[in-house]
């Protein structure tokens, strides 16, 4: 039975017209169930983690203005969220889903959480819809406090580049970085990765598919990780409306299977969390969000 973190709490309310698609993190459960994919016992309830945990990857100042709504009218705007208490209850719930998922992810290969991946978050400041860093955190977490961690790989592949994650492990050489994203895309000042592969727009299934399939079995015998974080970011979708590559609802399915089936074969847990998606139909980026937890199923 697959392990997925979730709250009500995720489907955060925003202001009318907000570019934001939060319904999707109310949607896309309801659609798991109701298609008899996942049942009611495969959701666990996240709590926030201790601070201590947070701080260890995030600077105590921001974090702390964060929580006591002190950041500055530029900080917010950069965020691309209003600042609220719930907000923040949000984005530290998230947190401990990713976290409790990399436990989880230990005794039985895998574990999900219906939000996360928000790699946009730095140590000291929020960016893109990104206040904390729910990977970095938990990598943190594994590396630090528990036993047989001592490499880790984070596959990103959200059309947009992981700045706030390469900038964290930057200076840590037992979490490799590799982010697969729009050259031409947000952020416009990229940060280094361990491997950055920037795609030109419009790049359609055969080509990222190849890509893709060309990297990464260099980068599990290369990394031998331990343990994965996967972003399955939905934004590289052709009806996405940020993303600007041009890849299929099958294409994109077929990424997450073969992210998956390398993680399983090579027998090393794996983390997933949702990342990005901002087509003009909701029922695109639930329906491709949902291929991601059915091929989890039927993998793990």
């Amino acid at each position: 039975m697959l392990s997925i973190a979730w709250a009500p709490l995720y489907a955060h309310p925003l202001p009318a017209h907000h570019r934001f698609p939060m319904l999707k993190y109310e949607l896309l459960p309801e659609q798991l169930l109701r298609e008899g994919t996942v049942a009611e016992e495969s959701f666990f309830v996240p709590v926030p983690p201790a601070e201590a945990l947070t701080l260890e990857t995030h600077q105590a100042d921001y974090y702390r203005r964060l929580c006591a709504g002190d950041l500055t009218r530029q900080e917010e705007r950069a965020s691309g969220f209003p600042w609220s208490p719930a907000l923040v209850e949000r984005e530290v719930t998230i947190l401990g889903g990713t976290v409790e998922c990399a436990r989880r992810a230990r005794q039985h290969g895998i574990a999900l959480n219906i939000a996360g991946g928000t790699h946009h978050a730095f140590a000291d400041r929020a960016e893109g819809f990104c206040l904390l860093n729910d990977q970095a955190v938990a990598a943190n977490y594994l590396l630090r406090h528990e036993a047989g961690i001592g490499k880790i790989l984070i596959i990103d592949l959200d059309v947009h580049q992981g700045n706030g994650t390469a900038r964290i492990f930057q200076q840590e050489p037992r979490v490799f970085t590799f982010s697969m994203h729009g050259d031409r895309n947000y952020p416009h000042r990229k940060e280094q990765s361990d491997l950055d592969l920037p795609l030109p727009d419009g790049t359609d299934d055969a080509a990222y598919l190849q890509l893709l399939r060309n990297t990464l079995p260099r980068l599990f015998q290369e990394v031998a990780p331990d343990f994965v974080f996967y972003l399955a970011g939905v934004d590289v979708l052709a009806t996405d409306k940020l993303g600007k590559l041009a890849l299929t609802r099958e294409g994109c399915k077929q990424r997450d299977r073969y992210v998956l089936e390398s993680c399983r074969r090579h027998g090393v847990p794996v983390v997933v969390c949702m990342g990005g998606g901002y087509s003009e139909k909701i029922s695109d980026i639930v329906e491709a969000h949902a291929n991601t937890f059915r091929l989890a199923q039927d993998l793990f």
